[in-house]
C-alpha cells in the first residue's frame, strides 16, 4: 500500500518525475493516486494559506476552476461530518450538470468508495460520514434566505443573472446564512466577466475580505488538447475578449464610455425571446474594401417592448458584392422586416449593391447627419433603461461599444466603430419613435 510519507514525496516531484513513477505502480495504486487531489493540483488552486473567509478563483476557460472548486468541497465533506454545504450556480440545471453531474463535478471526482449519495429530486447530496450539500439557484436569491450553511462553492459568479441585482442579492442571502460551525468559508470560481458582482469582490481583496487567486487558460496547457490551444490563440490572443476568456483578466472600463462591461453583462440572457414583432437588420457599409469592416447587426423587437440583439453577422475586408451577399444571408435567416443602412458613403450605390444581392424586404437608407458617438447616446440611454437585452455574448461588437466616448470620439479596437453604429441603426429604428405596445409578428 501506498503511505502518507511516499505521497507526500511525489507531491514535490515534477510533472515528469510523477509521471514516471506512476506509471510503475499497480492498477490498484494507480486509481488511489488518480483521487489524491493534492498531487495534482497547481499552487494557484490550493486554497490560501492561514485564516480566510472567501476565496474567489478568477482565471480563464480550462484552467479547472470547476475540478478545484468540487475538490474544495469533498475535502470539507471528508474533514466536517457536520458540513452543510450550499452548491450555488446561474441556474438549477447548471448546479445539477456542471458542479455536480459534470466531468468535473462533485460525483465524478469522489472515489467510488466515498461517493455521496444524490437525491436530484431533493437537491442534496449526502457523504457517508453524515456531510450534506444542497443546490441552489442564484436567479432565485430567495432561496437563500433562510437555510444555514458552513461552507458554500459558487460557480461561474460571473454568469449569474444581473437583472435587478438578483446576483448581489443571492451573494447576500447566502452570506447572512453562512453561520454554520467555527469558521463558515465559501468559494467562488469564474471567468473574470465585468459584472458588479466580481467587480465587488475582487475589490474586497484590498480590504482583506477576500483572496484572489488568479490563472490563465495556457498554465493548463498540458492537459488541452494542442490543436485547441493553437486556435484560441490566434483567434482571441489579441482581443479584449482573449484577455478576459484566456488570460483571465477583469477589464477596465474606459473612463466617459456610453457602454460599460458591467452595463453589457447586466442586460445579456440566454436566448432570444419566442415572441418577436419585428426584426431588423442594421447596416454601416464599409468606406472600402481595404479592411474596413461592413457592419452588420440583427435586432428585434418582442411583445413587452424590449429589443433584442440577436446577431452580429459582420464582415471584414469585404467587396460589395460579397458584403451585400451577408446582409441578405442575415435578412433571411433572420425573417427580417427590414434592412437599414447607412447612405453616406456610395448614396444609392448602396441600395443598387443590395438590390443586386437579392434582398426584397423593404430597404431604408438613413444619412448620418451627426458622428457616431452622438448618434449612440440615445441608445445607450436605452440600455441604462433595462430595454435592450444582448441574446448571447458578441465579443466584438461589445468591444467596440465600450470604445464609444460620451461627447464624441473613439478609443475602442479598430479605426471604426462599424458593429457598433450597424447596432445603433438597427435599435435606432426599432426603439426611437415607436409605439409602446408592438403588436407579435405571424411567422
Amino acid at each position: 500500500m501506498l503511505g502518507d510519507g511516499f505521497l507526500d514525496w511525489l507531491r514535490e516531484q515534477d510533472d515528469r518525475t510523477k509521471t514516471g513513477l506512476i506509471a510503475q505502480l499497480e492498477e490498484r495504486e494507480r486509481a488511489l493516486i488518480r483521487h489524491d487531489w493534492p498531487l495534482w493540483r497547481r499552487e494557484a488552486q490550493s486554497p490560501p494559506r492561514g485564516a480566510w473567509n472567501c476565496w474567489v478563483i478568477c482565471a480563464g476557460r480550462g484552467f479547472v476552476k470547476t475540478r478545484t472548486g468540487a475538490e474544495w468541497v469533498r475535502e470539507c465533506a471528508i474533514l466536517d461530518p457536520d458540513a452543510r454545504i450550499a452548491l450555488v450556480a446561474a441556474s438549477l440545471g447548471e448546479a445539477r450538470s456542471v458542479m455536480v453531474e459534470g466531468e468535473s463535478g462533485v460525483l465524478a471526482i469522489c472515489p467510488p468508495n466515498y461517493r455521496p449519495f444524490y437525491e436530484p429530486s431533493l437537491k442534496r447530496l449526502t457523504w457517508p460520514n453524515g456531510a450534506m450539500a444542497f443546490l441552489y439557484s442564484a436567479a432565485e436569491p430567495e432561496s437563500l434566505r433562510g437555510p444555514q450553511h458552513s461552507h458554500a462553492w459558487c460557480d461561474e459568479i460571473g454568469k449569474w443573472p444581473g437583472v435587478s441585482g438578483r446576483a448581489e442579492a443571492a451573494w447576500d442571502n447566502l452570506a447572512m446564512g453562512l453561520r454554520l460551525g467555527l469558521h463558515p468559508k465559501v468559494v467562488a470560481t469564474t471567468t473574470p466577466r465585468a459584472t458588479a458582482l466580481v467587480r465587488r469582490l475582487v475589490g474586497e481583496e484590498t480590504r482583506g475580505l477576500a483572496h484572489i487567486s488568479r490563472g490563465t487558460t495556457y498554465e493548463n496547457a498540458a492537459n488541452l488538447p494542442p490543436r485547441f490551444v493553437s486556435t484560441i490563440r490566434e483567434r482571441y490572443g489579441h482581443t479584449a475578449l482573449g484577455r478576459q476568456e484566456l488570460d483571465g483578466m477583469l477589464l477596465e472600463e474606459i473612463e466617459g464610455a456610453l457602454w460599460t462591461r458591467s452595463l453589457l453583462e447586466s442586460c445579456r440572457h440566454e436566448g432570444p425571446s419566442d415572441t418577436l414583432c419585428r426584426v431588423v437588420v442594421g447596416v454601416d457599409p464599409p468606406a472600402s474594401d481595404r479592411g474596413d469592416e461592413c457592419g452588420i447587426v440583427v435586432c428585434a423587437l418582442d411583445a413587452s417592448g424590449i429589443a433584442q440583439v440577436m446577431a452580429d453577422c459582420s464582415v471584414a475586408k469585404a467587396s460589395p458584392e460579397r458584403w451585400a451577399r451577408a446582409v441578405a444571408e442575415a435578412a433571411r435567416g433572420w425573417n427580417a422586416d427590414r434592412v437599414v443602412a447607412e447612405a453616406n458613403q456610395g448614396g444609392q450605390m448602396v441600395a443598387s449593391v443590395l438590390r443586386a444581392a437579392d434582398i426584397a424586404l423593404p430597404l431604408k437608407l438613413v444619412h448620418a447627419s451627426r458622428g457616431k458617438a452622438a448618434r449612440a447616446e440615445p441608445v445607450a440611454a436605452l440600455y441604462e433603461a433595462g430595454r435592450v437585452r444582448h441574446a448571447g455574448l458578441f465579443a466584438q461588437l461589445e468591444d467596440q461599444l465600450c470604445g464609444l466616448i460620451a461627447g464624441g470620439g473613439y478609443e475602442g479596437p479598430g479605426r471604426s466603430p462599424d458593429r457598433a453604429d450597424a447596432l445603433v441603426w438597427a435599435l435606432s429604428e426599432l426603439m426611437l419613435g415607436q409605439p409602446a405596445n408592438p403588436r407579435v409578428r405571424q411567422v
